[in-house]
């Protein structure tokens, strides 16, 4: 599936500022000038830079251009952001491990977060995530049969699996996460090279589709000795309602 205006807008300006052409601070090219260089509206560049701000690539300001970001060390979860997108923002090298992809019942648990029966099948995923080498996150990714499908075909040692379904017609409308720690389990041990009962962060996620459909549950642990999270709010909804709960309320 051929990618839209501003996904390949924000493509090029995310490989310019990978590759050190576009330097931190960097004032990014306007509004009109990328407009003109891809003979576009303006909504689609908007879009892109959007996105990239979103990734934590651009800063955007009243009255300025956008500029190039500084490199973070700390992983938003304010806004989605694929790991091997994020790890480059930081001038790491991302890496990928699959272990495991495999087709299974969904069973109790993983059917009533999909909401469907508990005979379907949903498409499991372990993948082991680097940094420059270093183990760093393990995924446990879980999704509807007629989403994971689409990731047999392909080597996920060298993709990202959140630009993989989008290309492929799955893209995230919402995505919901929870942040809590949990002590290594044997797997977690064993792949994050971690002492077991080490405490790891657990970023819980649900993904929604355009239609508000489930279609994503996941849960990836990572090195807490590697891994900070930010989250950048005001603590309170738009209703009022906080964003921070104490457990069992």
């Amino acid at each position: 599936m051929s990618k839209v205006v501003y996904q390949r807008i924000a493509d090029e300006l995310r490989e310019q500022i990978n590759s050190g052409e576009l330097v931190a601070g960097a004032d990014v090219p306007t509004e009109a000038e990328l407009a003109d260089t891809w003979q576009t509206s303006r909504g689609p560049v908007r879009n892109a830079l959007a996105l990239l701000r979103s990734e934590g690539l651009i800063e955007t300001g009243r009255g300025r251009p956008a500029r190039v970001a500084g490199r973070k060390s700390t992983q938003a979860v304010d806004a989605s952001i694929p790991f091997t997108r994020w790890a480059e923002s930081i001038g790491a090298r991302p890496g990928a491990i699959t272990q495991q992809i495999s087709r299974r019942r969904a069973g109790a648990e993983l059917a009533a977060a999909f909401g469907v029966e508990e005979s379907e099948q949903v498409v499991e995923v372990l993948r082991l995530r680097l940094l420059d080498g270093r183990p760093t996150m393990l995924e446990r990714l879980r999704y509807l049969a007629d989403v994971g499908q689409v990731l047999f075909e392909h080597d996920l040692d060298a993709v990202s699996i959140t630009e993989l379904l989008a290309e492929h017609g799955f893209p995230s409308n919402e995505v919901y996460h929870e942040i809590d720690a949990v002590s290594a389990d044997t797997l977690d041990s064993e792949l994050l090279e971690t002492a077991p009962g080490a405490p790891v962060l657990r970023l819980h996620r649900i993904s929604y589709d355009t239609d508000h459909r489930v279609y994503e549950v996941s849960d990836d642990h990572y090195r807490s000795d590697i891994v900070r999270f930010s989250v950048a709010s005001s603590g309170r909804s738009s209703n009022g309602e906080h964003y921070l709960r104490g457990l069992g309320s």
